[in-house]
């Protein structure tokens, strides 16, 4: 094959690549500009609409882009990829390769926690302020469809979770064409009307962002806080990274989208401009949709809400992928995952974060009517996100690039700067529906702090009791009786004895002819090596210590791990003559307790309610012994 076939193949993949991004990435920044412009205007706080503050926003608007996701998530953050992958836990993983032993380690997995815990309240209200957003454009198409918005938005979205269940494989494939008419619709709609007012232009110089705060300082700041719902979703390029790639995104990005959000802004602008002051008045309530002639308002309505449900379906396919780094990273208790796809792994179905989102959707729906309360409680969770990302990349650039102090600095003061006001102007809407992300992070934020916490004092408490595994299987060499197969031991931890193998010794008084001790150990990488996945040390007498490494956006399926080391423990597994032996901890309140006892019975109440060992590594149903033991912590 020639370099130029070659060449002419990688570039065919990016193309194809690119494409696909088009469908998956960028549906949530994709359908801002149906509610941001707008918000800006009618929001909490209102403005003039005047050239002034039109021009001011629509500055802001775009060197927001430029700045928060051109520069920070798409040039910069895009290079820091765990082995090909990105996201927030990604991030820190990475970090903590470089600084896992220094005193400020627990500092950034705080701030992994912190990020993880505001996206749960993300992923709760994108899709409810998305999906209401498109059916209120009914509204501008004939006013009486008003009292069936809300109605029909619910419907759209109880159907969109129902759908979850039979995964994205097949529907997946429509989702890049949509968004590429969608993203063009945008494009041509906003040209129409930049040639009716070019001077909307003008906006590209910063100058008039900053004349809008000389003019109106505090009105200017708390605009800030409907501006940034012009970036929601930028912190998802990150997340998508490992889909991709970052060659891929950066063309959709510079070379598509962004032009077509640009244009479409820039066009809103145009014609609010252009407009008298009484139709003005009229079009600002919902300019994207007056953007379209009367004939075409309808189409526009389908297509803008068909964008809507592929961009929460793709916040919600985002929630169960987060969830499952989580529960790998152990942040999270085991939850029963389901994979909707024979091809492709990362393809998931969470049922209880599902039905979660589920839930809280609806009754975001119910309770805040419309998209301009919703957008309220929309900025405080992606711009509590982005300041944590703005913390770590701080990090990333010291530790682990090891920029120059000098240079480091200013980069990150810049982004703070940006990030920072946009946080503290979402912060003023707090008593208008800000507090409904806050609650919800709040909540994700104790339940996964008190997981991990509590993980840790009791594997420190088994290990104070574990007997070295070398010691148990010399002193049950002669001692014991042996009966034929294999008992495999599964270990938390990857030293001692595991209690279910201590138990069954006590209990029933005789050990298997080949005793298996298996740990389960998750890196800090996306994906491990099959070189590197498996460890086994024979420890005589028929007795192995085997640990088996999976990277944090794996699947644990410990039977076909299994198979693979037929010629390392003396013969193959045969599942029929292998029996798993499980230990089930109750928990005690110490006399001392490692944590406060509310939390203790929250930890007890997640592990009695987590997903059984069995499930979660796939053992046969029919093979499986569980052991009890208690822990005091």
């Amino acid at each position: 094959m020639s370099a130029v076939q070659t060449d002419e193949g990688r570039r065919a993949a990016k193309l194809k690549l690119a494409f696909g991004a088009i469908g998956i990435v960028f549906g949530d920044i994709g359908t801002s500009p149906i509610y941001a412009f707008r918000e800006t205007f009618v929001g909490t706080h209102k403005l003039a609409i005047d050239d002034v503050h039109i021009l001011g926003v629509v500055s802001l608007i775009f060197w927001s882009m430029t700045i928060v996701v051109s520069l920070q998530y798409v040039t910069i953050l895009l290079r820091a990829d765990n082995k090909g992958e990105g996201g927030t836990l990604a991030l820190v993983a990475m970090i903590g390769r470089y600084i896992g032993g220094s005193k400020w380690s627990w500092l950034t997995v705080l701030l992994a926690v912190a990020a993880t815990s505001l996206f749960y309240g993300d992923s709760m209200i994108t899709p409810a302020i998305s999906v209401l957003s498109a059916v209120e454009g009914l509204e501008v198409v004939e006013a009486g469809f008003a009292r069936w918005v809300v109605p029909i938005a619910l419907v759209l979205l109880i159907g969109l979770f129902f759908l979850q269940k039979r995964g994205t494989t097949r529907v997946g494939a429509l989702f890049a064409p949509v968004m590429l008419l969608y993203f063009t619709t945008l494009a041509v709609l906003g040209v129409a009307h930049i040639f009716d007012h070019p001077q909307i232009l003008y906006a590209l110089n910063p100058w008039y962002a900053v004349r809008f705060f000389v003019v109106d300082k505090g009105l200017a700041f708390l605009a800030l806080g409907s501006v940034v719902l012009a970036v929601t979703g930028g912190e998802a390029l990150y997340s998508d990274m490992g889909h991709f790639g970052r060659g891929p995104m950066r063309l959709s990005w510079f070379g598509f989208v962004m032009p077509c959000l640009l244009l479409n802004y820039f066009g809103q602008g145009a014609m609010i401009i252009s407009l008298g002051d009484a139709s003005a008045a009229q079009a600002i309530t919902n300019p994207f949709f007056y953007m379209a002639p009367d004939t075409l308002r309808l189409p526009l309505v389908l297509l803008a809400t068909a964008a809507t449900f592929i961009a929460s379906q793709a916040v919600i396919s985002g929630a169960f992928s987060v969830t499952h780094q989580a529960i790998q990273l152990g942040f999270i208790p085991r939850l029963s995952i389901l994979h909707t796809s024979d091809e492709h792994h990362g393809q998931i179905y969470i049922p209880l974060v599902n039905w979660t989102l589920m839930v809280a959707v609806i009754l975001l729906v119910l309770f805040f009517q419309t998209s301009s309360n919703l957008a309220a409680a929309y900025g405080i969770a992606v711009t509590g996100a982005m300041t944590i990302d703005t913390c770590l990349m701080c990090v990333l650039l010291i530790a682990v690039w090891k920029w120059k102090w000098w240079l480091a600095l200013p980069v990150t003061l810049v982004f703070f700067f940006v990030d920072g006001a946009y946080f503290t102007s979402n912060m003023t809407k707090v008593p208008e529906g800000g507090w409904f992300p806050l609650l919800v992070a709040a909540f994700a934020f104790t339940l996964l702090t008190t997981w991990a916490k509590g993980r840790r004092l009791m594997r420190e408490r088994m290990a104070e009791v574990s007997l070295p595994l070398d010691i148990f299987a010399r002193s049950g060499r002669n001692s014991t009786a042996k009966v034929p197969g294999t008992a495999i031991f599964m270990n938390s931890g990857s030293s001692g004895t595991p209690s279910a193998l201590l138990h069954n010794i006590k209990h029933n008084k005789v050990l298997h002819e080949r005793v298996v001790v298996l740990t389960v150990s998750i890196a800090d990488v996306p994906y491990v090596d099959e070189i590197d996945r498996t460890e086994v040390k024979d420890m005589g007498d028929g007795f192995y210590r085997v640990t088996l490494r999976y990277g944090f956006m794996e699947e644990t399926d410990v039977p076909s791990a299994l198979k693979r080391l037929d010629n390392i423990c003396s013969g193959p597994f045969e599942m029929m003559q292998t029996s798993f032996f499980l230990s089930r901890q109750t928990l005690l309140t110490a006399e001392k307790p490692g944590m406060a006892i509310w939390r203790e019975k929250l930890f007890a109440w997640m592990m009695r309610n987590a997903a059984t060992p069995m499930e979660f590594f796939r053992l046969p149903t029919n093979r499986v012994v569980e052991l009890g033991s208690q822990v005091e912590i």
